[in-house]
């Protein structure tokens, strides 16, 4: 009796080791979900699942699916599919936010839902309670020292004649890195609702212009190649350029920088705002946010504290220059985009 008592807990013990596994799975509160995300591919969106997606799955069971694709098929995707939406998020830039709150594509998030956007810096978040950012990027004139002696100061010394023939800009088909038109406009007393000293200054930069880079990866081939010693590029961009061994210096023009913010929002119908308000706790986090910043020193949005070797590399590093972020119309800007392209393009053909 005593023996058959002994196996019959021995049975039931071992039952129970073998089911824990289960039970601990079980019991992650996310478990079994999985957001869907449009991704912008590479070393973007590894970064983001190393950073914020795999503490999450630890801890919760949450799985987080990222969709590489392009950020306008995307949205056009989104906004066929309204009713059963293929995101549970979307990530846009600022340019598109305006266009998910003009569709009513995406919800509200409260400090209530995500106790981290108390940390976010004055003016990086631009929609009110729409969107939590997260990673900021900025056009900015760049130059190679090894070639350009005299260095570069503001947006408007792409016109400088010593620059002839070894300069280029990026296309000004998209309203984001356009924006340096926009300073060249301000630098020179204009504004967005005149454009007119941009466009004479690059009148006067069409000798220099050796190219208009289509892409960014384009651009990063014709510095690396010296092809080009002086441009308009991204912040990021130019330091990937510095680690592979080119000389090239990032400008900060003392009248102001031009930016987009990246943004993670809630898509409305998403069957699981819960997961997705944890997401962007953990995108705020420090683990979080220190991600971009080190994977490929685009600037972090929060009060998060910088290891030196990223603080040194961002261009926002500091509140003096988080103060020269300028601030966008972006609604205004993308309603002039056509007009924009047909003057640059008519410029440079002249």
């Amino acid at each position: 009796m005593k023996r058959r008592l002994f196996l019959e807990s021995a049975a039931a013990a071992a039952a129970l080791a073998l089911a824990a596994p289960y039970v601990r799975a079980q019991s992650k509160k996310f478990s079994g979900i999985t957001l869907r995300v449009n991704g912008f591919g590479g070393v973007w969106d590894e970064t983001l699942n190393k950073r914020v997606v795999a503490p999450l799955e630890e801890k919760y069971g949450l799985k987080v699916q990222f969709m590489a694709g392009n950020q306008s098929a995307d949205f056009v995707k989104l906004v066929a599919n309204k009713d059963n939406p293929p995101f549970d998020m979307f990530e846009a830039d600022s340019a598109y936010m305006v266009e998910l709150l003009k569709a009513n594509l995406v919800e509200e998030i409260k400090t209530t839902d995500v106790p981290g956007i108390k940390r976010v810096l004055p003016g990086f978040r631009e929609y009110g309670d729409h969107g939590v950012p997260f990673s900021v990027s900025t056009v900015v004139p760049v130059y190679n020292s090894k070639y350009v002696n005299q260095p570069l100061t503001s947006y408007s010394d792409i016109a400088r004649p010593d620059l002839k023939g070894r300069a280029v800009i990026l296309a000004p088909t998209l309203d984001t890195s356009s924006l340096y038109l926009l300073g060249m406009a301000e630098e020179n007393g204009g504004s967005i609702a005149d454009m007119e000293p941009a466009y004479k200054i690059l009148e006067a930069a069409k000798p220099n212009i050796a190219a208009i880079a289509q892409t960014t990866v384009s651009e990063l081939q014709m510095f690396q190649a010296e092809e080009v010693y002086a441009g308009i590029f991204w912040d990021g961009r130019a330091h990937e350029l510095r680690r592979r061994g080119v000389p090239i210096v990032t400008v900060v023009p003392p009248k102001g920088v031009y930016s987009i913010v990246s943004y993670m929002n809630v898509v409305k119908g998403t069957r699981h705002p819960e997961a997705v308000h944890a997401f962007m706790e953990q995108l705020l986090s420090d683990q979080g946010m220190l991600g971009i910043p080190e994977a490929m020193r685009y600037g972090a949005t929060t009060d998060v504290k910088l290891p030196e070797e990223i603080y040194k590399d961002l261009l926002f590093n500091s509140p003096e220059r988080n103060a020269l972020k300028k601030k966008v119309d972006w609604q205004k800007w993308m309603a002039e985009r056509s007009a924009r392209i047909e003057r640059v393009n008519k410029i440079m053909r002249s």
